[in-house]
């Protein structure tokens, strides 16, 4: 039996390696896409919409917070124990989700809590009637968002507050441009927008 095809597969190993270790696999090694995802991708249409989104809540100033979300805790909270202050814009901006790829839309949000001076308050959020159009709402010139780069899903952040219910959209949209010609990294763009609001 003949060693060649033996060898062009080892030659082929090594070459493959090489090129991951030197960083020259670009198109192989960093975009890689989940299966199907290429398959399904088509160039973007606007006004951008979604069908699957990522979601997080978080509660500040409260006393035993809850928030059932796709029929899960997000937050549970302990009754005896005040929930840290948010400290500011800042802050509230830096917020990720950690639950990610939730088909549009699970049963509204169940949230219960006491506010910072221990009254009791319950509600229940209804994201499918809140984003009923399925727009991805964002403050970036369309004319700049890339009309072929692929866009992930938006973040949904449910905040409670003491008093206060919020809901945001944060999303990272392409450019077409890089914002920083200097700055390869600098083709995404941040968008974090207010909802829905409700004080109680």
């Amino acid at each position: 039996m003949s060693l060649q095809p033996m060898r062009g597969a080892i030659y082929i190993a090594i070459a493959t390696l090489l090129c991951l270790l030197s960083g020259g696999c670009h198109t192989t090694a960093q975009n890689l896409a989940p299966p199907g995802e290429v398959a399904r991708h088509r160039p973007n249409r606007f006004p951008l919409t979604f069908t699957r989104h990522n979601f997080s809540a978080y509660c500040f100033s409260t006393w035993g917070c809850k928030v059932i979300y796709d029929d899960m805790y997000d937050v549970k909270d302990r009754d005896d124990v005040l929930s840290s202050p948010l400290r500011g814009p800042l802050h509230l901006q830096q917020l990720n989700t950690v639950n990610l790829s939730i088909e549009n839309f699970p049963s509204p949000a169940v949230v219960t809590w006491r506010s910072r001076d221990g009254v009791p308050h319950e509600d229940s959020i209804d994201l499918d009637r809140v984003f009923r159009d399925r727009r991805i709402v964002h403050r970036i010139d369309e004319k700049k968002i890339s009309d072929t780069a692929f866009i992930g899903y938006p973040d949904i952040l449910l905040i409670v507050d003491d008093r206060a219910l919020s809901i945001y959209m944060k999303t990272y949209l392409p450019l077409k441009k890089l914002r920083d010609p200097a700055n390869r990294y600098s083709g995404m763009s941040e968008s974090f927008v207010l909802i829905y609001a409700k004080t109680y």
